[in-house]
């Protein structure tokens, strides 16, 4: 299964999710963010690669329904309800994710 996390810039949430699952044998996953001026950006060719996407929050949904309609459809976007407060790694941040993610995968 290949999933995508993504957040902003990139920098703490979406990074600290796609780490959980480095190693992990039946996942595959990726980060990316929605600003213009940044490392890793969603792209097309990133959407169709993957299974599910999840992002930190509503307003990271709406972006992308908004840049890219067609490449979403029958695509499943979770929103985690993550905010903007943690750093990459942070032991909280990491916790909440896997609470979070445990529905899901």
């Amino acid at each position: 299964m290949q999933i995508l996390f993504v957040c902003s810039r990139n920098q703490g949430r979406s990074p600290t999710a796609e780490a959980l699952f480095q190693n992990h044998p039946t996942i595959t996953a990726r980060s990316a963010e929605t600003e213009n001026n940044v490392r890793v950006r969603v792209t097309e060719k990133l959407i169709l690669w993957v299974d599910i996407i999840f992002v930190m929050e509503k307003k990271h949904r709406q972006r992308l329904r908004e840049k890219f309609p067609v490449a979403l459809n029958n695509k499943q976007i979770i929103v985690l309800d993550i905010p903007d407060e943690y750093q990459y790694q942070d032991a909280e941040l990491i916790e909440h994710l896997r609470v979070c993610l445990q529905p899901y995968l």
